[in-house]
């Protein structure tokens, strides 16, 4: 019995001693410049009209480290009770002060987890929630998938990123805090305020309450792979200025959602969506520009 006792007790160290863990640290930026909720930022769009950004999170899936023979490793996420729940996390980048007022005070810009021991050279990850836990209720699920904030219906499921800003008026205000005539409000195509929401569409259900039983036609899930990084010396940097680069934030085409929604029929993803690595109507993909290492 005692030896029995301390093989096992050697093997559960040795199990132990096995696994490695790994903070990812995510910094976000826009334009270059590090985001806070109580800046005015310059230069954005085609116009490069002042903005502020009014929300700025996104759901992170699907995490894995690239090992020295090319062999993509699942990092097993530490289920944190808040951020971190099965392999998704939820970054996020707003504070609730500033433009923010929407937001929650609460910030996360790390995903921890564990790896097998061993030499890592990139990291590979999905940025949006898997389909298997896409198009759930969120008054039933766990954190963070319970942030209403963050979902759309059961047939389209959660918004993956939800990025959003408001042209900045000549006396300072955000036109999404102001008070607008008619026409400022869209029927000759002003806005109040410019949102990225990337999603899956063209989910095929029997209403907006109903989840789909099949994968959606437009899945829009970003797969990122980051070669030579190093997640001791490096961080992740999300700057959406050059996915926005091609777009009028001052402006929305008439009869639809505020900035891109990610739906086929919406002009304003035309240029926005390919700059993800996703092909949107005829329009092919590009290389995504959102992530990248330093």
């Amino acid at each position: 019995m005692l030896r029995y006792t301390l093989l096992a007790a050697c093997f559960a160290a040795t199990s132990a001693a096995a696994e490695q863990s790994i903070e990812l640290i995510f910094t976000p930026e826009l334009g270059g410049q590090a985001f806070s909720c109580a800046e005015t930022y310059d230069g954005l769009g085609t116009t490069g009209a002042p903005m502020q950004v009014l929300d700025y999170r996104l759901f992170v899936s699907n995490v894995r480290l690239v090992a020295q023979d090319g062999t993509a490793v699942p990092l097993s996420l530490e289920q944190d009770g808040r951020w971190q729940v099965e392999d998704i996390a939820l970054l996020d980048f707003e504070d609730a002060s500033g433009s923010c007022t929407n937001g929650t005070t609460e910030t996360n810009t790390i995903i921890r987890g564990t790896v097998p021991e061993g030499t890592y050279t990139g990291v590979t990850l999905d940025i949006g929630v898997p389909f298997e836990w896409n198009h759930g209720d969120p008054t039933l699920a766990a954190s963070p998938l319970n942030l209403t904030a963050m979902f759309w219906n059961w047939r389209g499921g959660y918004k993956f990123i939800k990025f959003e800003m408001s042209p900045v008026m000549a006396d300072g205000m955000n036109m999404a805090k102001a008070d607008h005539s008619e026409s400022a409000h869209g029927s000759h195509g002003g806005a109040s305020g410019w949102f990225l929401h990337l999603g899956s569409t063209m989910c095929d259900s029997g209403s907006r309450t109903t989840a789909p039983e099949t994968a959606c036609a437009n899945p829009n899930l970003m797969t990122v792979t980051l070669d030579s990084f190093d997640p001791a010396t490096q961080t992740i940097v999300i700057d959406p200025a050059e996915v926005l680069s091609g777009a009028d934030l001052t402006m929305n085409t008439p009869e639809t959602s505020p900035g891109c929604m990610s739906f086929p029929n919406d002009a304003d993803c035309t240029s926005v969506l390919p700059k993800l690595g996703l092909g949107f109507n005829d329009v092919a993909p590009e290389s995504q520009v959102l992530v990248s290492a330093r």
